[in-house]
């Protein structure tokens, strides 16, 4: 990434909300500084995408443009490309989906679309599973931030691998690293911020909720929590009782 200053661990999507303003609401109560946008899915909306990409101006907070629904690496290098010229930002979410019922990237497609974007310019943040030789490629063609999945898009179901995520955070300690995909609940994202991971990015678990609004604000606050307790040093699960009351200098009755 360059070097804006990004306070808020929680990045957000802007598909499916009920209304613009309650997109708008969410990302508010969110507090979040960056929200992902889909160039294809907006400009095919005509005049109301003229609207939408108005909206987002004004919220104040910075756009990651994605190639969500590109299935090859022509089509995401060209989306990547239009959505430079359209939001003036070199920062790219890169999706290439290999399969249509999991929605799985193509991993292969993935880290050529990388290296190539790479090459022109681009800031690349690649929608992953967590798959540590693919990371290692994707570091390899300049990617300086990873985004593995903890379960597929949209199901909502949390972290189906724990020890791939936990494999995953330690193969890579220095490096930026944000669950996108599968989250579903605030007690989701807390426990992959336990794991130490830097953000998380949402959008089906907040846009499909009853109140987008007042989850948004649940997960923002969840994370905040668990980054804060993560940061004090949390008592790590032992094997065995521990007494909380010291039985040093106990009463003793004879």
């Amino acid at each position: 990434m360059d070097d804006a200053e990004v306070h808020s661990r929680l990045l957000l999507g802007t598909a499916r909300y009920p209304s613009p303003a309650v997109l708008a609401e969410a990302v508010r109560r969110s507090k979040t500084e960056i929200v992902t946008v889909s160039l294809r899915r907006e400009t095919a909306g005509g005049k109301a995408g003229g609207a939408f990409f108005e909206l987002i101006g004004e919220l104040g907070v910075r756009v990651l443009p994605n190639t969500a629904g590109c299935h090859s690496v022509q089509e995401a290098v060209l989306t990547a490309k239009m959505a430079r010229e359209v939001f003036r930002t070199d920062w790219i979410k890169l999706e290439v989906i290999g399969h249509h019922d999991t929605l799985q990237p193509d991993l292969f497609g993935l880290v050529e679309a990388a290296r190539i974007l790479i090459g022109e310019g681009f800031q690349v943040f690649p929608y992953m599973t967590d798959d540590l030789v693919v990371a290692e490629r994707l570091l390899e063609a300049g990617c300086r931030v990873l985004m593995p999945w903890c379960a597929p898009i949209g199901s909502a179901m949390g972290s189906v691998n724990p020890m791939a995520l936990r494999a995953f955070r330690a193969q890579f300690p220095d490096v930026p690293l944000i669950v996108d995909a599968g989250i579903g609940r605030p007690s989701h994202a807390a426990t992959v911020m336990e794991y130490a991971y830097d953000a998380v990015l949402l959008t089906t678990a907040v846009a499909g909720a009853g109140d987008p609004a007042a989850i948004a604000e649940a997960f923002a606050l969840a994370i905040d929590a668990d980054r804060l307790a993560h940061g004090a040093g949390l008592l790590e699960p032992r094997d065995m009782a521990v007494p909380s009351t010291p039985i040093i200098g106990k009463a003793v009755f004879s």
